[in-house]
């Protein structure tokens, strides 16, 4: 499937839960005294703590651990969750990340 529809499956389940879960929430970059708006998108962001990027790949590379401290950085939230739902198994796919803690 593509990341969309794990998407969209995944924030309806975590709604069913209660959670509050917002989808491609435009991020803000700041550099220096410049502010460029929506200049990257978080998947993912759950009661304003968890920030979750989503892949469906065969595995994942440096750079998406990368994408997903950066996404925390620009936005302040603590907690990341990247998620492959394309390896092999779900449990393999699970990385978490903490920024600022």
């Amino acid at each position: 499937m593509l990341e969309s529809a794990y998407e969209a499956a995944l924030a309806h389940e975590l709604g069913r839960r209660g959670l509050s879960v917002r989808t491609q929430v435009p991020i803000d970059i700041r550099y220096e005294d410049l502010r460029i708006v929506g200049g990257f998108r978080a998947d993912l962001i759950v009661d304003q703590i968890v920030l979750v990027e989503l892949k469906a790949l065969a595995g994942t590379l440096p750079v998406h651990k990368r994408q997903t401290i950066t996404y925390l950085r620009f936005t302040g939230l603590p907690i990341g969750l990247l998620l492959n739902f394309g390896a092999p198994t779900m449990k393999d796919g699970i990385t978490r990340l903490v920024h600022r803690l």
